[in-house]
């Protein structure tokens, strides 16, 4: 079937019309994402120049300096001369946290840092920091405003909060309540690690005389617990348990209280009159000998040799 020559001129130009439709809205569509890409660059951007300005701000001197032109901030330095402060510097820091590591006992895992906030004097960043100190681990969050003042900064600490499983250091927990309220982080580590020390001092002392005295020493709660029982192998009626609390006020104060509790039967104290007053006894050779030689006392006193 044929079709007049201006039936198939209109038919073109309708195809045609469509078509230059179509690209017309793929432009329309293309046009509209690089418009977005766009946007995205920019703010990439920004936000690499925010980073750069971040890790510049906490510093000064040449770890500053050499931070800036690694970051594109500054010119004119070889960058040779830069590269080696800056290894010199991050040499220095690591040192300076070993150092630290050593003598306040805490060692951080990871450090997570947000901006919230920033301007030219003065920056505020959200901190996730975990760690562990001994064998216990813990994670802090809170927000850090820093503030610069002349050649010297201020910084405050804020929104504090602290996981830490405390299921078995129900005194540390009401301290550690006490901490988040106050925003006091570094009370929160000075306590921590002068609360775990205590706790290792009584393990290992535990430890020892389970150790020592296999038959008559026994740890109910393992030995990171509280308590440690002593039996009489001769006499099973004949129980004492020692229970050694580590105490944290609110104020961060860590003390250690060591009791004397007895179960003695009454034919246990007509074979061992001196038993009677044990407890007693007990204070006052924590005063006099400490925990170890009061611990060995009591053991001696119900007549267990070394040798046991």
């Amino acid at each position: 079937m044929c079709f007049p020559f201006p039936v198939v001129g209109v038919s073109c130009k309708r195809i045609a019309g469509n078509m230059n439709k179509e690209n017309s809205e793929d432009v329309k569509v293309l046009e509209a994402q690089i418009e977005r890409l766009r946007e995205e660059l920019v703010e990439l951007e920004r936000q690499k120049q925010n980073n750069y300005k971040d890790m510049t701000f906490s510093f000064t001197g040449e770890m500053q300096n050499a931070l800036s032109f690694v970051c594109g901030q500054t010119q004119g330095r070889r960058k040779e001369v830069v590269m080696s402060q800056l290894e010199e510097e991050v040499n220095k820091m690591e040192e300076g946290l070993r150092r630290q590591t050593q003598m306040n006992g805490i060692n951080l895992d990871s450090c997570i840092t947000k901006t919230l906030q920033r301007s030219e004097n003065k920056c505020i960043q959200q901190l996730c920091i975990s760690g562990h100190c001994s064998e216990q681990e813990f994670q802090v969050e809170f927000q850090l405003s820093e503030e610069k003042q002349g050649d010297s900064s201020v910084r405050t600490v804020s929104d504090l909060n602290i996981v830490m499983d405390t299921t078995d250091h129900q005194s540390f927990k009401n301290f550690m309540s006490g901490a988040k309220e106050n925003n006091d982080l570094l009370l929160f580590f000075r306590t921590l690690r002068t609360y775990l020390e205590r706790c290792n001092d009584r393990c290992r002392t535990f430890q020892h005389f389970q150790k020592k005295y296999p038959s008559v020493v026994s740890l109910p709660g393992g030995c990171r617990s509280e308590v440690m029982s002593l039996s009489h192998p001769q006499l099973p009626g004949l129980v004492m348990f020692i229970h050694w609390l580590v105490d944290v006020s609110k104020e961060g104060k860590v003390t250690s209280k060591m009791d004397l509790l007895t179960k003695i039967p009454e034919r246990a104290l007509q074979l061992f009159p001196s038993l009677s007053g044990t407890t007693e006894a007990f204070q006052s050779l924590l005063r006099i000998l400490g925990p170890e030689a009061a611990v060995e006392s009591v053991i001696g006193a119900i007549s267990l040799s070394e040798d046991t």
